[in-house]
């Protein structure tokens, strides 16, 4: 069974409200999830800030047992320091043009 951590959709139209869930695969984005490990608010505050509340400890032992991130929760994963940047094919790429 893989195990993937991702976003599950909640809010409403134009107001999107994601909570970060460690779900099968296999299951729909909104299925209900094996464990809800943090919420993510997209929408900046007043202050410019994007809101991310995130379960360190479960995140954690959910990675160390082989969940896979997806590409967005790898994003919010690599700001908290939880796992390092992994490399993307076109990072690659952007090397060999800045050494040119």
């Amino acid at each position: 069974m893989v195990v993937r951590i991702r976003l599950a959709r909640h809010g409403r139209r134009n107001l999107p409200y994601y909570h970060i869930v460690v779900a099968n695969a296999r299951t729909g984005r909104n299925a209900k999830p094996i464990e809800k490990i943090g919420t993510y608010n997209p929408l900046p505050d007043e202050t410019g800030n994007k809101l991310i509340n995130l379960n360190f400890e479960r995140a954690k032992y959910w990675l160390t047992v082989g969940a896979q991130p997806s590409e967005i929760v790898e994003k919010l994963l690599v700001k908290a320091e939880l796992m390092p940047q992994s490399p993307k094919p076109w990072m690659e790429a952007a090397k060999k043009f800045k050494e040119l």
